[in-house]
């Protein structure tokens, strides 16, 4: 663990950013693009390569994969194509990050609400929750679908807060984006950047002006 935390006895409500900081999607997103890779007949890409930009979603994929961006003329049938297998198999080698269930019974525990904020689509992120049983445990949801602004806009945050009746002043943001850690300074959080998520350029979290740097899940769970 790096850097100053001001630790807050009780805080009102624990928010987590999804892919990357609360689950580990990425054997999926790695599954995937390598299925809609050799469907055009090219091999795998190595694991670590595709992993490090899957917090940055299906855009990122196509890049990755096939080094198409949104203007190009095939971007659009790669990038649909790709969603088609995410969601035919979205839960398939997804799981929770080693330790995370015990930091979440931890906070169940102690009566502290926690949620969920991320720019995943709803289309994908409640299956998703739905399949590794956490919609029961979660208290908010909040997806892109649900606020004008997405993050590192505030607006996903404060809603969260607002659906649980919690203070933001007394709340944490935990993410694996620079944007996660932009996002909960703007709605004025205590943040926590962790570095086990997906994460291109490592050295660069330093930067992020997080309150603090987690390492490891465990880090993570001393902290809260």
């Amino acid at each position: 663990m790096h850097g100053i935390f001001v630790k807050t006895d009780h805080p009102s409500i624990v928010l987590f950013d999804l892919d990357g900081t609360l689950i580990d999607t990425a054997p999926d997103f790695i599954r995937c693009l390598n299925d809609l890779r050799r469907q055009h007949g090219l091999p795998a890409l190595p694991a670590d390569h595709i992993r490090r930009s899957v917090s940055n979603g299906a855009r990122a994929m196509v890049r990755v994969g096939f080094g198409l961006e949104p203007e190009d003329p095939d971007y659009l049938e790669k990038h649909g194509a790709f969603l088609d297998l995410y969601e035919a198999g979205i839960a398939v080698e997804t799981r929770l990050f080693e330790g995370m269930d015990a930091l979440l019974r931890s906070l169940e525990h102690r009566g502290i609400p926690w949620g969920i904020v991320t720019n995943k689509p709803l289309r994908f992120a409640a299956p998703l929750v739905k399949a590794l049983g956490l919609d029961t445990r979660c208290a908010s949801l909040v997806c892109p679908d649900h606020v004008t602004h997405r993050k590192p806009a505030p607006d996903a945050l404060f809603l969260a807060c607002e659906q649980i009746g919690a203070d933001p002043a007394q709340a944490v943001y935990v993410g694996d984006h620079e944007r996660d850690i932009e996002a909960g300074r703007n709605a004025r959080m205590k943040t926590i950047a962790v570095r086990y998520g997906y994460i291109e350029e490592p050295e660069t979290v330093d930067l992020w002006r997080a309150d603090i740097i987690a390492d490891t899940v465990n880090d993570l769970a001393k902290l809260l």
